[in-house]
């Protein structure tokens, strides 16, 4: 098997985009930590820092708050009325000064003398580390943070996030972590594991745990998966167009064979340690054979991998699945597919044009604008393909797309219907421009080639808008 390079480095964004601060969750359990104020600021953090283990000693030489007067009542920290001395940071681990503005300079200086990362509550000049808004579904934990910039907004989003973890999430974490060491003796292969853990994890969004989950689950163990293929739909661009079920596929790959249109803000969505590999296939450049991906995929699912083949679009709509699948079920892999949006629909969207308006077209049609060869189709239906009532949409069609004019025009389809002509669809660069069947290929000529894919829309639909859009701005010419 021959898999040709083919890389975009040069061009590709990094894995992990730059971060404000770096998310530390860290393990505070009897570790010293001292606070130095009792106002209600304070005693929050204090009731914060004790839920997560740690020694807190308060310090405030005046009144407290009734809650951190609770805790210290209660035994669950040491209430110093007095300031804290030089001695008092010897050991920590951290420390939470509620300060003046006079005091916070000397308050962060000691801090940075000790070694003792600092903060100092609503003056983040002073601040070494931060707390952010939590979720706490303990031992599964949830942390965000807007590095002080928009604390209401990452309250907006801790809520959000409320909402979407169920309670129970909390039991099936203590589950997992209880059967942790025998679920890694019962299944000694890594791929296997991770089915074992994806199956888990599903099952914790929709079930609560009850007494005998732990046996039951040990007793599922050995009929984990050890191999499967996903084929998700990126759609055409705008990672806000993948579906959740696309984005959970995504996050429990191991490894992912992208088309090279996918956008690499899809593939920030992705497993971290999941191994990407690029396998696109662009007219007239370098590129993998599609028998090479479906031997890719083949070995790689046999050797337990979950594999995603991630294609731009919808992956039933011009992107080989029939093949792929086919491929697969020959050597008995199971495989799912996932669909995305595809780019005639995005592009609808984008216009606001409905594709089967009443007014004006009774169906809708996908076709390919080139064969294997280059050239268009020989087997393309172009009398039916002429009927200006049905909405067409050619893909892949920017070589070929005055001989879809003239095709067109010659079995009978009016001159004048309009048309759209569409590239790099949902992305920061798209362009549209109208036009009609008669001056297509003209428009194709005009200027450098796009440098993404070319999508063609033609039918009454686009006659329609493109005198909607002229009425529209001769009234506001008026006015």
């Amino acid at each position: 098997m021959h898999i040709v390079p083919h890389s975009r480095a040069a061009i590709a964004a990094p894995r992990m985009a730059d971060l404000a601060t770096l998310p530390v969750f860290y393990m505070l359990t009897n570790k010293p930590v001292l606070i130095a104020g009792g106002s209600d600021a304070a005693a929050w953090k204090a009731e914060l820092l004790v839920a997560a283990g740690a020694r807190v000693t308060v310090h405030a030489p005046g009144t407290c708050a009734p809650e951190m007067l609770a805790l210290a009542d209660e035994g669950r920290l040491m209430l110093v009325q007095a300031s804290w001395e030089e001695a008092d940071w010897s050991g920590l681990v951290m420390a939470v000064g509620d300060c003046e503005e006079n005091e916070a300079p000397a308050f962060a200086a000691h801090g940075r003398a000790n070694g003792v990362p600092v903060n100092v509550i609503d003056k983040p000049a002073f601040c070494s580390f931060q707390f952010g808004s939590i979720v706490n579904r303990s031992p599964l934990v949830v942390g965000i943070s807007t590095t002080g910039a928009a604390p209401i907004l990452g309250q907006a989003v801790r809520r959000r996030i409320e909402m979407l973890l169920p309670q129970a999430l909390a039991g099936w974490a203590e589950i997992a972590r209880t059967m942790r060491d025998k679920v890694t003796a019962l299944l000694d292969h890594g791929a296997e594991r991770r089915a074992f853990w994806e199956k888990l994890a599903d099952a914790a969004f929709v079930e609560q745990p009850s007494d005998n989950t732990i046996t039951r689950w040990l007793g599922m163990a050995k009929q984990a998966k050890s191999g499967k293929v996903t084929l998700v739909g990126a759609g055409p661009g705008d990672a806000e167009y993948l579906t959740i079920k696309a984005v959970r596929a995504l996050q429990a790959a191991d490894v992912i064979l992208f088309d090279d249109l996918v956008s690499d803000q899809v593939l920030e969505l992705a497993r971290r340690e999941a191994k990407r590999i690029l396998v696109g296939k662009r007219s007239g450049r370098p590129s993998c054979k599609q028998a090479d991906i479906n031997a890719m995929m083949v070995s790689l699912a046999k050797q337990g991998r979950h594999v995603v083949r991630l294609k731009s679009g919808d992956p039933m709509i011009f992107g080989r699945a029939g093949e792929e699948i086919a491929a697969l079920e020959a050597e008995n892999i199971p495989v799912q597919v996932v669909p995305g949006i595809s780019a005639a629909m995005a592009l609808a969207a984008s216009l606001n044009i409905s594709l089967t308006h009443r007014d004006c077209a009774q169906s809708v049609r996908f076709v390919t604008g080139h064969s294997r060869y280059g050239g268009l189709p020989d087997t393309l239906d172009w009398r039916a393909l002429s009927d200006p009532s049905t909405t067409h949409v050619y893909y892949m069609a920017c070589q070929n797309g005055a001989g879809i004019a003239e095709q067109l025009i010659a079995h009978g389809m009016p001159p004048h219907t309009g048309v759209a002509i569409a590239s790099d669809i949902s992305s920061p660069n798209e362009t549209v421009t109208y036009t009609s069947l008669k001056d297509m290929a003209a428009t194709l000529g005009e200027g450098t080639q796009p440098k993404g894919p070319v999508l063609i829309m033609v039918g009454d639909v686009l006659t329609r808008a493109k005198k909607t859009a002229t009425v529209e701005t001769s009234v506001a010419q008026a006015s």
